[in-house]
């Protein structure tokens, strides 16, 4: 259950991290965001990027086999990447409709999936 709630955690929180990354380069689109300063949009992508954080800490925090949770921390970090790759791609794919993917992206994707695969196996 803890494996669970750990990458449902890590879900949410790289959802928000990407957003505050990315979402800028969309929300430029808009009218009034437009307009801002680069200062004006690093402080909203922080305050987005803060909630990233009320997502991450307890995520780490349940999953780390040290707390009780079900993961080391190179465990933890591997799932981590390969969570942010995946709200990544989404994002880009719904958000961003003039991105595509590629052959070599698929590729290096499948080469993180084996990565994970070394990592997790004893």
């Amino acid at each position: 259950m803890k494996g669970l709630i750990t990458i449902g955690l890590l879900v949410m929180s790289n959802t928000f991290m990407t957003l505050a990354w990315y979402g800028h380069l969309k929300f430029s689109e808009m009218k009034w965001f437009s307009r801002l300063g680069l200062v004006s949009i690093v402080l909203i992508s922080w305050g987005i990027a803060l909630f990233e954080y009320f997502f991450q800490v307890p995520a780490n925090r349940i999953g780390y086999k040290t707390n009780g949770g079900p993961f080391s921390l190179v465990e933890l970090k591997v799932i981590q990447e390969v969570i942010t790759l995946i709200i990544f791609v989404l994002f880009t794919t719904i958000v961003f409709k003039n991105e595509t993917l590629k052959f070599n992206h698929i590729l290096g994707f499948i080469f993180l999936i084996l990565a994970v695969y070394l990592v997790f196996s004893k």
